[in-house]
């Protein structure tokens, strides 16, 4: 029985580190800032684009851009003293992660391969957005998980705690980056009883393998949202570049896992 209740606060501690790690992150210690808020959003000039190898690459295997990418990650947990730290390894910028490959990782293998506490197979995912701008780790180290070759993206300190993994809790990850949606491009919107916003930045197939791009200008009627809250779906008539501030996005998920941004102020 021990054990069992161990290994389920292991899964928690990962499930939380999936969400507080996200692409393009690294782990440089920041705070919060409370920035002002616009109904709708609004479009703004992005700062000149930071090639770095990663970047450069996923540029050059998706010239159309990055919007419906699939991508799938690892997430491998360790503890050290009393902190528990999740090492994050994903797909992005070297491949889109085969099916047939993805299913067949065995994720208690891995974690005992690689000397982890806990391993979790977090994906597959498709980008909702069409270019990345961010200042991401150059040299992450280059591993293979099956016939899957990822590079480690990030490390996240987890403390000594479980995160909360609600939906729609939104939580602060350290980020640098500007994610940009074209004019033209689809988007799906979240906002909260005081008119916060957050763009869908991702979508998942975890809780539902058959989630398509498709599916999200009506998937509104499938949430649980919270009381107050409203989910949109607009075409933008103008960019869209959503800003972390000052190094820390907000991001949340909702029922289905699908991955959100707060949309905030660029330079606040």
């Amino acid at each position: 029985m021990f054990c069992q209740m161990y290994r389920q606060k292991m899964a928690a501690l990962v499930i939380g580190a999936a969400l507080l790690a996200a692409a393009c992150g690294d782990d440089t210690a920041s705070t919060t800032t409370t920035v002002e808020q616009t109904s709708t959003p609004t479009a703004t000039e992005a700062p000149a684009a930071t090639e770095t190898p990663t970047t450069s690459r996923m540029s050059a295997m998706y010239p159309n851009g990055l919007r419906d990418v699939r991508y799938c990650e690892v997430l491998l947990l360790t503890k050290v003293d009393d902190e528990f730290i999740a090492h994050v390894w994903g797909s992005q910028g070297q491949n889109e992660c085969p099916q047939a490959d993805w299913e067949a990782l065995d994720a208690a293998a891995i974690a005992t391969e690689r000397g982890a506490l806990l391993a979790l197979l977090n994906g597959p995912r498709h980008w909702t957005l069409d270019s990345i701008t961010a200042n991401i780790k150059t040299t992450g180290d280059i591993s293979t998980f099956g016939n899957i070759e990822m590079m480690e993206l990030a490390t996240v300190n987890l403390g000594p705690g479980v995160p909360d993994q609600s939906p729609y809790h939104a939580k602060p990850v350290v980020r640098d980056t500007v994610f940009t949606f074209n004019a033209g491009t689809e988007i799906y919107l979240l906002a909260d009883t005081d008119g916060v916003q957050y763009v869908m930045q991702s979508y998942a197939q975890i809780v539902d393998p058959t989630m398509s791009i498709d599916r999200l200008a009506t998937l509104g009627t499938s949430l649980k949202l919270p009381t107050g809250w409203t989910y949109t779906t607009t075409t933008l008539t103008e960019q869209l570049d959503v800003y972390d501030t000052k190094g820390i996005a907000m991001v949340l998920q909702d029922d289905f896992k699908n991955s959100y941004q707060r949309i905030d102020t660029p330079g606040a």
